[in-house]
């Protein structure tokens, strides 16, 4: 009952005209992001991130939120429409949404994903409404010890579960912490890897290194392909909704199924875009339809867009109880909550309550306006990709130089965006993953501060991360995820010797 009271305290926060027209704007700047391939949730966010500084931290996260929500729903029409994925998480639901647009199904599919996504979404911020209290009354009982075990949990668990080369996630993040480590050391008062420039004494800018992380580099990689807009008219028909709602309520399994899938790797740094292609792969397998999946079935759209919603918003879970991001998007979110003065975690349910009521309650507002939004503006969003992509580049490229020099209002910091963004290319070109080292960038600092801290109270033992079950259970948890990969590989090559010798 006290989360319930709360959440309608947070409406009549989040419900004021100005926060609602934010919500408007937020989902439709969002939705335009998740169109245009390339971009994405997490670079809307940092790109548009400067927009916010004038606005009171309630409303400018309300807005930011949305551009995520909107990013999530626009990148199924391109998916669907085009067989172009404007996100990552949307590659799964090409699978089966373009086939239904070539067979003239498309506003089914359209009206399957964008509902789907409704649904994935509401699950988790019922999820968030419920669990984020206790997750963050729990934490109160924390001291230096468990937070750097949670802080190592959340690094190690990129290593453990990261779909990519374990060496390849610890590298990048090793150079975000090298680079989170630049500036005045906290506790000594020390300058490290200034190298006598001035403008280094407050360390590396997070939002500088975000929007040349994400903004540019997606710019530059954009350019080199030589991407090409070519749109198409795309229309919703009334009946056709009502008759695909009726024909999802026969899904709501393979919903469930998904929505559990999309909550575990959202919470867990796993992410949109695993969950999507995890959700899609259990539902085609258990499926009486399977082996129609790739051919236009309508519960292959379903599966991967309530998956990847789900994830995409019990991501921010973790970030507002913990102040561990579960995803890139999240971690910008994150910086945001920094750059505003609030600092995300237990005490933030205790000091800024109306705060984090009034964003939890402008989730349930931000997804219903966005499903609205959706389907009634499809043809707007279409003709977008008639746009070249010529005339879009140098305008997202302006946008980003200005966010930049309007941080501290210095041009070494647009040099530094354009450095983070040939870095950013040149990371997704070697096949780096950028998340982890965004996550050792916006959390290395703290991580770092927290260990000392414990080293200090224990008189440099490191049996303080032993020290009672709690702290104990998370730091083993984060030991056997770091060393996954190892484990595995040695039981493959058990495996495999076990087979030769068979033979």
């Amino acid at each position: 009952m006290e989360e319930i009271s709360s959440l309608i305290g947070g409406f009549k926060v989040a419900l004021s005209w100005y926060n609602l027209a934010l919500m408007f704007v937020g989902i439709l700047l969002g939705v335009i992001i998740g169109v245009l391939p390339g971009l994405g949730g997490a670079n809307g966010v940092a790109i548009l991130l400067p927009l916010t500084f004038t606005m009171p931290p309630t409303s400018a996260i309300i807005m930011l939120s949305c551009i995520y929500w909107g990013a999530l729903f626009g990148g199924a029409i391109t998916s669907i429409l085009f067989n172009i994925p404007g996100e990552p998480w949307s590659v799964a639901t090409t699978f089966d949404g373009h086939p239904m647009a070539q067979q003239g199904k498309a506003d089914e599919a359209l009206t399957a994903a964008f509902t789907s996504s409704f649904v994935g979404a509401l699950f988790a911020v019922i999820l968030i409404t419920f669990l984020a209290p206790l997750i963050a009354k729990f934490a109160l009982q924390f001291g230096p010890a468990e937070f750097f075990s949670v802080f190592f949990l959340t690094f190690a668990s990129f290593v453990g579960m990261g779909k990519g080369s374990p060496f390849k996630v610890l590298a990048s993040m090793c150079i975000g912490f090298a680079l989170g480590s630049v500036g005045l050391d906290k506790m000594t008062g020390s300058l490290r890897l200034t190298f006598g420039h001035e403008e280094l004494l407050g360390g590396f800018d997070f939002l500088i290194a975000v929007i040349g992380l994400f903004g540019i580099a997606e710019i530059l990689a954009s350019v080199e392909s030589g991407l090409k807009f070519q749109g198409a008219a795309a229309t919703i028909r009334l009946d056709a909704v009502l008759q695909t709602w009726k024909r999802l309520g026969g899904l709501w399994a393979t919903s469930l199924k998904s929505c559990i899938i999309g909550c575990w790797m959202g919470i867990t740094p796993g992410g949109a875009t695993p969950a999507s292609f995890m959700s899609y792969g259990i539902a085609k397998r258990f499926s009486k339809n399977g082996h129609n999946f790739g051919k236009g079935e309508l519960e292959g759209v379903v599966a991967p867009e309530t998956a990847a919603h789900a994830a995409g918003t019990s991501a921010l879970l973790p970030m507002l109880t913990l102040g561990i991001p579960g995803s890139p998007t999240a971690a910008v979110l994150l910086g945001g909550l920094m750059i505003w003065g609030l600092q995300p975690g237990p005490m933030l349910f205790v000091e800024q309550k109306d705060f984090v009521w009034g964003l939890i309650a402008s989730m349930y507002l931000g997804n219903i306006v966005g499903l609205i939004v959706v389907l009634t503006c499809v043809p707007l969003f279409a003709a977008i990709l008639r746009v070249p992509f010529a005339i879009i580049a140098p305008v997202i490229l302006v946008v980003c130089a200005v966010g930049a020099f309007t941080v501290k209002n210095n041009m070494f910091d647009v040099w530094m965006m354009l450095g983070f963004g040939v870095i950013g290319y040149t990371f997704n070109k070697l096949g780096y993953p950028i998340a982890p080292l965004v996550l050792a960038i916006v959390l290395g600092d703290k991580a770092e501060e927290s260990f000392r801290q414990a080293l200090l109270g224990s008189q440099g033992s490191i049996a303080v991360f032993w020290s009672n079950w709690l702290v104990g259970t998370i730091m083993t948890l984060g030991m056997l995820l770091l060393f996954w990969p190892l484990i595995t590989w040695l039981q493959a090559k058990v495996k495999s010797a076990a087979v030769a010798a068979g033979r």
